[in-house]
């Protein structure tokens, strides 16, 4: 009864180990190279549609507040007003004015 036991837990692994090399060689083939590059593309794809979405949706967020404060007769708060009006922010840093056209 011992040896009929073992013998299923050798047959049982080595099911395993052949289904799992198998899986592996197969991954290493053309047609599975192609299938997890387009595996790969497909979840590239999908996060920068995500991503896009996302902007998106900010960016409504945003106007809605603009349009709200616009409505109201209040100034909408600028956040970047203080750097464009910093000379040492933008291109004067990068492009002497001798450079500039």
């Amino acid at each position: 009864m011992r040896r009929l036991f073992w013998l299923g837990i050798g047959l049982a692994v080595g099911v395993v180990v052949v289904r799992k090399a198998t899986r592996a060689a197969h991954a290493y083939t053309p047609a599975g190279i192609a299938g997890g590059l387009s595996q790969s593309a497909g979840g590239l794809a999908e996060s920068l549609r995500s991503f896009v979405e996302d902007v998106r949706i900010g960016m409504a967020e945003r106007e809605q507040e603009i349009h709200e404060a616009f409505a109201r007769g209040e100034a909408f708060d600028d956040q970047f007003a203080e750097l464009r009006e910093d000379p040492r922010i933008g291109d004067r840093e990068i492009f002497p004015e001798e450079h500039q056209r």
